[in-house]
């Protein structure tokens, strides 16, 4: 192993420990904080933390009134961390999916009324008759006639902006869904704002696939690559169609393998 190498290991090693890692993501939330405020916070013992401190001595300077900063590399290095977190979350996602079921019809209904009502009511607070002309110089008013197209407007920037970056609106998370790519690929904005084109504008053509083929997603969803699936669900192993007789006809049930 090269000298280049080691250092790799031995950068990867420390900040392999969770505790470590809070300790970086607190000091950089904080900006600078002192010992007292990193054990308050993480609520450990002194020579504990001490210890860790030590270890991440190249990732974090002290001031001269004592209290601990990130250094440049402190910095670079949550960078990284960040960038990890955030590639471990979507393999976790991307593992899952082949797992979990598709999100039902109730759920995604929870969910999206949840998002409509949310862009609704900042519909009606953008039409009030006291803030829009105060956000607006007294120069555009939003009569009852728009606050559908306003509101709908709303919801198809706020679904492709959240689900573009993390493949949940705030719908979702509650009801614990997740929108992801059919392939296993990242999302992107652009599938994101394909898919919510329909069901912010063209939601009655969109829902035809769905009431025609049982398990497929809106149209749109079809065409962008994209499903719906649920988190909360337990794993489940590859499932098999097997035959069942009901009352002296085959009906097929989906049964889990062993």
């Amino acid at each position: 192993m090269t000298v280049y190498e080691d250092s790799v290991s031995k950068i990867l090693s420390t900040l392999s420990h969770p505790l470590r890692r809070d300790i970086l993501n607190f000091i950089h939330e904080k900006g600078e904080c002192s010992f007292t405020d990193l054990l308050n916070k993480l609520e450990v013992d002194t020579g504990k933390l001490s210890f860790h401190l030590r270890t991440l001595s190249a990732f974090t300077e002290q001031t001269t009134t004592g209290k601990y900063k990130l250094s440049k590399t402190g910095e670079r290095a949550l960078r990284v961390i960040r960038d990890v977190e955030m590639w471990a979350e979507g393999a976790d996602v991307k593992r899952k999916a082949a797992h979990l079921p598709y999100a039902s019809f109730k759920d995604r209904s929870l969910a999206f009324l949840f998002d409509a009502g949310l862009m609704l009511a900042i519909t009606l607070i953008l039409a009030s008759a006291e803030v829009v002309p105060f956000l607006m110089g007294g120069t555009f008013t939003i009569t009852v006639g728009t606050i559908p197209f306003v509101a709908l407007g709303l919801l198809y920037v706020y679904s492709t902006l959240l689900e573009g970056f993390n493949g949940q609106t705030i719908g979702k998370r509650l009801v614990g869904l997740k929108v992801v790519r059919m392939d296993g690929k990242k999302l992107s904005y652009e599938h994101a704002a394909v898919r919510n084109f329909g069901k912010a504008f063209l939601l009655p053509v969109d829902l035809l696939v769905e009431i025609k083929e049982e398990n497929i997603l809106r149209y749109f969803d079809k065409f962008a690559g994209t499903t719906v699936i649920n988190l909360r669900a337990p794993l489940q192993p590859k499932s098999v169609m097997v035959e069942k007789a009901v009352d002296g006809t085959a009906e097929k049930n989906l049964a889990i393998a062993a």
